[in-house]
């Protein structure tokens, strides 16, 4: 099964990007954590993203906020895919960081979730590296499995204590 590389540019962005990597723990795949910036190491970054195939990294996820350039640059040195997790910001609420990530030029493709959306960007790259590995498909479709069951466990509750005793129990 190959690697995932998880990037953030600041331990700031920890507790989201902490949501990918628990993610990919719940479907077993292995992965490298790390804090590294494209602006101020940019020759660790340079060596960190053309040398991660060699590592066994096969997706890499960077979250990014502001000017959001880690998962940009990251596509555009690493030959494999690249998923962007722009990352909330206090001046504009990361959707600086989305434009940023997703507004790609033309060759250098970013794949690019939710603010925030760092579980997502864990399950895309499970996706990904389940076209190769039957193992790690059948763990997703368990996955959607039991989101399924949750739902319909929650729709049932619901019908049987109506919508005020369910909300009290919320609480």
């Amino acid at each position: 099964m190959g690697k995932v590389g998880i990037l953030m540019g600041s331990d700031s962005d920890l507790p989201v990007m902490k949501k990918a990597a628990d993610m990919l723990e719940k479907f077993g795949v292995e992965y490298e954590m790390t804090i590294i910036s494209a602006h101020r190491m940019p020759d660790i970054f340079v060596e960190y993203a053309t040398k991660a195939e060699e590592r066994g990294i096969e997706v890499i996820i960077a979250g990014a906020g502001g000017a959001a350039h880690l998962p940009g640059m990251c596509a555009a040195l690493f030959d494999l895919p690249v998923i962007g997790i722009p990352i909330h910001t206090k001046s504009l609420g990361g959707v600086d960081s989305l434009y940023s990530i997703v507004q790609m030029p033309s060759g250098i493709p970013v794949a690019t979730v939710a603010i925030d959306g760092a579980a997502n960007a864990a399950i895309l790259a499970a996706k990904i590296l389940s076209v190769a590995d039957p193992e790690l498909r059948k763990t997703l479709k368990a996955y959607k499995m039991e989101m399924k069951e949750g739902v319909q466990a929650k729709a049932e509750k619901l019908g049987r204590l109506g919508h005020d005793a369910y909300i009290e129990q919320m609480k």
